[in-house]
């Protein structure tokens, strides 16, 4: 095929474009999956009036007037639908230009995991997270991103190219340590369509998964063991210990102390703290290792 010089595509929202003597540049239409959708292609501009012209397409009408051809359509379902608009010269050479439409899908829903995996972590294990985003497209255009709190972890894309709406799932590895304890993970799904697609794009987020961590303490026998169980609340919360044998304490502060760790104090420490807008707990194992004389603590909630 030869060249196109003289003939447009625009769309309602575009201004007229002025003829060039080069090719021009692709023109972009991105539509959403079930919305109507209109192109407007003006072929051969002047000296033309003898060429035969016509606009190729699966679904849609088409309107002529003089040279000017309009592509309309109602609901738009195909998802890899082709557009061409042409006409033919008198010599019998091809003029023609396609028509670059995107039609994409937000995602549907997106949800959070881990991978084979229930329960608390421990510490300086690996853990998968994945993030499972259901019916979007198209999937190269998404960008998925994990957080802890509001620190981004990675941003991860698909290299997929399929045209219709799809389920993904992403993965991220991650090592647990102490400070993931009660820390918030959750991912963002965005659909990225460039400056001809919805401003802003399209967001999706997930619920929040709250991580558990197990992590050793190791102290000498006769050392001082706190265990620490304070909270942040509205109102200020109350704090309830329970001692190994389910013996009641006393004690109503967010950090229990012993003074002299031994052997009569292992076992378990449930720390509940509550205030108006509920209760939460919080365990520790406190193992007493009589060989080494070592305390060992695990604390989980």
């Amino acid at each position: 095929f030869e060249p196109l010089q003289h003939f447009i595509f625009f769309f309602s929202h575009s201004v007229a474009l002025p003829n060039f003597s080069q090719p021009l540049a692709i023109k972009w239409l991105v539509v959403k999956h079930g919305d109507p959708a209109n192109a407007t292609c003006v072929a051969c501009q002047k000296d033309c009036t003898e060429n035969l012209f016509d606009l190729e397409k699966a679904q849609g009408e088409v309107r002529k007037n003089g040279t000017t051809l309009s592509w309309t359509i109602d609901r738009l379902t195909e998802w890899d639908m082709f557009i061409m608009c042409y006409y033919n010269t008198d010599d019998g050479d091809q003029c023609c230009s396609n028509l670059e439409l995107t039609v994409y899908q937000p995602p549907e829903s997106v949800s959070i995991s881990f991978v084979n995996h229930t329960g608390p972590m421990f510490e300086h294990q690996q853990y998968r997270l994945q993030c499972s985003v259901q019916d979007v497209a198209p999937v190269q255009n998404l960008t998925v991103t994990f957080y802890r709190g509001t620190k981004a972890l990675g941003h991860l894309q698909s290299n997929s190219e399929e045209k219709k709406a799809v389920n993904k799932t992403f993965t991220l590895d991650i090592t647990a340590s102490k400070d993931d304890d009660g820390a918030l993970y959750w991912c963002e799904a965005k659909l990225e369509l460039g400056s001809d697609g919805p401003q802003p794009p399209p967001v999706e987020t997930t619920e929040k998964l709250t991580a558990a961590v197990y992590f050793l303490i190791t102290i000498t026998d006769g050392d001082t063991l706190h265990l620490n169980c304070s909270s942040v609340g509205n109102p200020s919360p109350t704090y309830t210990w329970t001692l190994p044998s389910d013996k009641a304490s006393s004690y109503n502060g967010s950090v229990l102390t012993i003074k002299s760790v031994g052997f009569k104090h292992e076992g378990q420490y449930t720390c509940t703290v509550t205030n108006t807008a509920g209760t939460v707990t919080k365990e520790f194992d406190v193992d007493v290792q009589g060989e080494f004389c070592h305390v060992q603590i695990f604390t989980r909630k």
